[in-house]
């Protein structure tokens, strides 16, 4: 099963069926079993870079984090998490606004972007047990990775397996684009990790846009498909692409990793 957010160009909102959708594994066209919309509640986890040299204050961090306890639908859970070297946990899941707006202050900023280790522990750790639930990472970053023992592909195909879908809140790249050439930008940080898991991009500056524009869709806009792969060779990755008739606009990931 793949998550899959699809909508009209026009933003109608009849929703859209497996007839106006086709999906290619491997680059072979596949047969659907199922496309239906899941409005079901989302786990969303906001992962936040408070490391010493992001081009953010701690009050813009804050307002970016503080968007989203306001505009998740009932039934939806948030989980904050800052981090530098170590990912720490800011707020535990909860859809209490106040408490998580309360515990904001927490915010500092010291230390280096280990982004990588982040995503992965957050996986491994508070999404993992929430298996069968639309599991979500916001990161709030330049995408600026520092030291990690992961690297980026690692991290890339993990959360592709667990097909957890990554949005950004993008800060200011820290590095002017001056960084060592066997590190990955951060800006291809940030454009990977969206469209390699089916996300999307917004701005810091705009953080409540951001913030109303991931939680509408989460509920309205996310569908389920499932299909049967006619090939899956062993232990091999294969391309995912899934497409809409004219009119509608579609992503996912775009990965299927070995099973």
């Amino acid at each position: 099963m793949v998550g899959v957010v699809a909508r009209r160009d026009d933003n109608k909102a009849a929703p859209i069926t497996s007839k106006e959708v086709s999906v290619y594994d491997n680059g072979v066209e596949q047969s659907i079993r199922n496309f239906a919309p899941d409005p079901s509640p989302a786990r969303i986890v906001l992962l936040v870079d408070n490391s010493l040299t992001i081009r953010a204050d701690v009050e813009k961090l804050e307002q970016s984090a503080r968007e989203f306890a306001y505009e998740i639908y009932e039934g939806d859970k948030l989980l904050i998490v800052g981090y530098d070297e170590q990912a720490e946990i800011v707020s535990d899941w909860t859809d209490d606004a106040k408490s998580i707006e309360s515990s904001l202050k927490l915010f500092r900023k010291k230390g280096q972007p280990h982004l990588f280790d982040a995503i992965r522990a957050v996986v491994e750790e508070a999404l993992r047990p929430q298996m069968g639930q639309k599991r979500i990472i916001v990161v709030i970053s330049d995408g600026l990775d520092r030291g990690s023992k992961a690297t980026f592909d690692q991290t890339l195909a993990e959360l592709q397996t667990e097909n957890i879908m990554v949005y950004a809140v993008q800060a200011v790249d820290r590095t002017r684009g001056a960084i060592r050439r066997d590190v990955p930008k951060p800006k291809v940080v940030i454009d990977k990790l969206a469209e390699g898991t089916g996300g999307q991009i917004f701005s810091i500056d705009e953080p409540s846009v951001a913030a109303k524009a991931i939680c509408d869709e989460l509920r309205q806009n996310r569908y389920v498909l499932s299909y049967l792969p006619s090939s899956a060779p062993y232990g091999q990755a294969r391309s995912l692409l899934v497409v809409g008739n004219e009119g509608i606009i579609i992503r996912s990931k775009s990965m299927q990793q070995p099973n």
